[in-house]
């Protein structure tokens, strides 16, 4: 009779149960994987012959047929390699196959037999519990990482005959401990920042908002240094975002074994030669991009405009959704791609337009042309948009140092406690409301109205810009405390629409 052993595999940040069958016949001796497996399944089987060889056991001289069920779902990863090895051993009697089906197994085999780490188990480890797994069996790198997931138990083997000897009771794997959260500090502060008040407010509005931001400026104006203390001012982020968080990061395999959980608010800064996979996500197989590993943190573009345009095309959906849904040959995921935008780039090509300390080299036709990289649809999602002029020497030598993070980050937490109340909906930002909310809950008083009326007009803004606007004034409200949006707050909001004004 066939063997059964468990284990599971990826869709997007979710995993699905697969079922190992191994079964040994008579016949010319081989080894033959089916189920929909990638190459690096494929391959497995050297790896499996060498790790039970080395491991003191003997490899059945046998046609050996497994099966990856279900067998319509491509199996891709090497953490196939440690539930084959298993099944293959209970088949010869080596292990008892009644024990064995109680448990999950996950990891990649070395040639000596060793267990080495592999990708995605932390969303193997949530699941196990609605899989019906009581324990995990995980190689040791992936211990504290799995232990993660509530409710399930969790074994942390280093070898191959280490598992062999604890079915047997001739040895102990002792349970994994989820891992202790340690607080994070962060080397940058907002006091570094020396001048650009306005930058400041509009930073410190677009994350009590989760507002996007577009940082325009000449080069040396601190567009970058100001974009790298935005998660400074963030709040902490919660239990559930840091497992989603770290979801992703095990998918993607860039969890460090000694920090299996992301605590910090992701900061991305792809540079802009990034393909349209490398920050949507896809790929062969499929993998998380950058606005996915962004979630719940920062996403920052420097050179905007030098940017694939495919690229940041592809971004107008994710910004509106929050998510990501890729549909390939082989299959279709979605990954979560909830980020706050932050975007910095030069007023012209040659960097100086609108400084007065340099002159600008730029036509006012290359400079439309140089913006035109930027389509509407794109900007209009932006709802922060402002100027950042040059620092001036002086202020550089009077080392006047503004608010520091802890303090802004203060008034950055109360705002968004005020949105979770009046919304009702935790984590819920000004920026995430839909039309209806926005008609509802971001009435501005008459004249404000007025105002926004003319700002119209004379901008020419589209309906999602003035929606935009009504959204970052009620951010704007909630960081005074104010219950309703008054003209001063419809003021501010239009300010930072700067690329809506007429060019040259």
């Amino acid at each position: 009779m066939p063997v059964r052993v468990f284990t599971a595999a990826l869709s997007g940040v979710e995993a699905f149960p697969v079922e190992v069958e191994v079964d040994l016949a008579f016949g010319l001796p081989g080894t033959t994987i089916v189920g929909l497996p990638d190459s690096t399944v494929r391959e497995s089987r050297e790896r499996i012959r060498a790790a039970i060889k080395n491991s003191g056991y003997e490899y059945p001289d046998r046609r050996i047929t497994i099966n990856l069920s279900p067998a319509d779902v491509k199996k891709e990863g090497s953490g196939f390699d440690l539930p084959m090895a298993v099944g293959l051993l209970s088949a010869t009697g080596v292990l008892p196959p009644e024990a064995v089906e109680r448990h999950l197994f996950l990891g990649e085999l070395a040639l000596d037999g060793r267990l080495k780490a592999t990708r995605g188990v932390l969303p193997v480890a949530l699941a196990a519990g609605r899989f019906g797994f009581e324990t995990l069996v995980v190689p040791r790198e992936n211990g504290s990482e799995a232990a993660l997931a509530p409710g399930i138990r969790v074994l942390a083997a280093e070898h191959l005959a280490q598992l062999v000897e604890y079915f047997h009771g001739r040895a102990e794997i002792p349970s994994v401990s989820p891992p202790s959260p340690s607080t994070h500090s962060y080397s940058e502060d907002l006091s570094d920042i020396v001048g650009q008040e306005t930058a400041r407010r509009a930073l410190e509005i677009a994350a009590a908002g989760g507002h996007n931001l577009l940082l325009v400026g000449p080069p040396g104006a601190g567009k970058t240094m100001l974009a790298r203390r935005l998660p400074t001012i963030l709040p902490e982020m919660s239990w559930e975002e840091a497992l989603e968080t770290t979801r992703i990061y095990s998918v993607a395999g860039l969890l460090p074994p000694e920090h299996p959980l992301v605590l910090s608010r992701p900061f991305r800064s792809p540079h802009h030669t990034i393909s349209e996979v490398g920050l949507i996500g896809g790929g062969a197989q499929l993998r998380p991009g950058e606005i996915s590993l962004a979630h719940h943190g920062v996403l920052f573009l420097d050179e905007l405009p030098e940017f694939n345009r495919r690229a940041l095309e592809a971004l107008r959906e994710p910004l509106e959704e929050g998510r990501v849904t890729i549909t390939r040959a082989t299959g279709s995921v979605t990954f979560p791609a909830r980020f706050l935008l932050v975007c910095a780039m030069n007023p012209c090509r040659c960097g100086y337009y609108g400084d007065p300390r340099r002159p600008c080299r730029c036509t006012p036709q290359e400079i439309r042309r140089y913006r035109s990289r930027l389509s509407g649809p794109l900007l209009d999602r932006i709802d922060l948009q402002l100027e950042v002029p040059a620092v001036d020497h002086r202020e550089l030598a009077a080392e006047r140092r503004g608010e520091p993070s802890e303090v802004v980050r203060r008034r950055v937490i109360r705002a968004r406690k005020r949105q979770e109340e009046r919304y009702g909906v935790p984590g819920k930002t000004n920026a995430c409301l839909t039309v209806r909310e926005v008609q509802e809950w971001c009435r501005p008083d008459r004249e404000g109205r007025q105002l926004l009326e003319k700002a119209g007009d004379k901008l020419g803004l589209s309906a999602r810009a003035y929606h935009r606007i009504l959204r970052v004034a009620r951010t704007i409200a909630d960081l005074e405390e104010a219950e309703s949006i008054s003209v001063r707050h419809i003021s501010e909001a239009i300010q930072y629409r700067s690329l809506d004004r007429a060019l040259p």
